[in-house]
């Protein structure tokens, strides 16, 4: 059985040293699926997903929310050299924007 409304984030993709395909989800790290094809691969973890949630609804653990369904403000502090800081401030300055515009549109590309 799969989960009712399921907004997990999935991710199928190759796996060379297994030689199958292995299905992910970014909420639950920890969890895999291997199998010949994409699409089984995305259906067992789906299922694997849907058998630990029900396991942690049984043993009140906390559930991950679903990173589709989370709001982001927009805002985080970033930490970079000094020499990195002075090269950006010099070309928002020569490019006749904000340092913010300038990083935003750096973070986007």
């Amino acid at each position: 059985m799969t989960l009712k409304n399921d907004h997990y984030t999935y991710r199928v993709t190759w796996s060379e040293d297994d030689n199958e395909y292995i299905g992910l989800c970014m909420e639950f790290p920890s969890l895999s699926w291997l199998a010949e094809s994409p699409e089984t691969a995305l259906k067992g973890i789906r299922k694997v997903v849907s058998d630990v949630v029900t396991d942690m609804k049984a043993n009140d653990e906390t559930i991950p929310e679903p990173i589709a369904c989370k709001k982001y403000s927009g805002k985080f502090m970033l930490r970079v050299p000094p020499e990195v800081h002075r090269k950006l401030a010099l070309q928002a300055a020569e490019a006749g924007v904000s340092l913010n515009r300038l990083a935003s549109s750096k973070l986007s590309q």
